[in-house]
């Protein structure tokens, strides 16, 4: 039992740190905000050729400041005319990553949609919303720790995460309907931000599985060592990217609507 909670001390000094920068820089929001997520971008591109190319080091700084670039300059440009550039990281990776092109591809493009798609949700849906997604997808994280390991029992998919319970699943759906409901009320939000709430854990969680399974294919065990008692950026936020894009895609139809909820 002691070694299954041997990194928690770590894990609670870099997630505090974590939080306390990010509340700061989603309260300040406009240039702050924009440059955070195309350094918190470029980092992750950086760690995906280092993943999947381990010695294309030179391949991984340039690919990591093509994205930083390519999603700084798209905040500033009409959304149409920024598509281009989100997608056109991944496009250079297939002259600059060797090798496990088809994972970078559209991994990277992932990245960058989820990156771009976070900025806009607090620039036009407003703060409350980008917190609210923050909440959920960190209580799903939390609730799921902590639950798999104090009640344990099936795994939820062990050929890909083996340290992932069903318990620690069901834990973070709960979690985020927590979430949702603290939010029900306000503005005029109504009892459907439960459901979305779960739905938001639920894609969370397939970032995470997405992310382990990528990982696993190439014999990894993090993607990087930058967050001591995390991994690195991926690992860290791979649910986000998830819950992120799964907003952006769903958020017309499900009538998100314009200000904080």
């Amino acid at each position: 039992m002691a070694r299954s909670w041997e990194d928690l001390t770590a894990r609670v000094i870099s997630g505090l740190g974590m939080v306390a920068i990010g509340l700061l820089v989603i309260w300040a929001g406009g240039h702050v905000l924009r440059l955070a997520f195309a350094l918190v971008v470029g980092g992750m591109i950086w760690e995906l050729v280092r993943l999947l190319t381990p010695e294309a080091r030179k391949s991984a700084l340039v690919m990591a400041a093509i994205a930083a670039v390519a999603l700084l300059g798209a905040f500033y440009l009409p959304r149409l005319l920024a598509l281009p550039l989100l997608l056109a990281p991944a496009m250079a990776g297939i002259a600059w990553v060797p090798r496990h092109r088809v994972l970078f591809l559209s991994y990277a493009a992932l990245i960058l949609v989820a990156g771009f798609g976070m900025v806009q949700l607090r620039e036009v849906s407003g703060m409350g919303w980008m917190l609210w997604l923050v909440l959920v997808v960190v209580a799903t994280d939390i609730a799921g720790y902590f639950a798999g390991r104090a009640i344990g029992g099936p795994k939820f998919w062990p050929r890909v995460s083996p340290k992932k319970t069903w318990s620690g699943t069901v834990a973070g759906w709960v979690a985020a309907a927590l979430v949702g409901l603290a939010f029900v009320g306000r503005g005029d939000v109504g009892t459907g931000i439960i459901g979305l709430s779960i739905a938001v854990s639920m894609a969370s969680q397939m970032g995470d599985m997405a992310e382990s399974a990528m990982k696993r294919r190439v014999g990894a065990k993090d993607s990087s060592a930058l967050i001591p008692g995390h991994g690195g950026l991926l690992d860290r936020f791979d649910g986000m990217l998830g819950g992120a894009v799964f907003l952006l895609l769903i958020g017309p139809w499900a009538g998100l609507p314009v200000g904080t909820p």
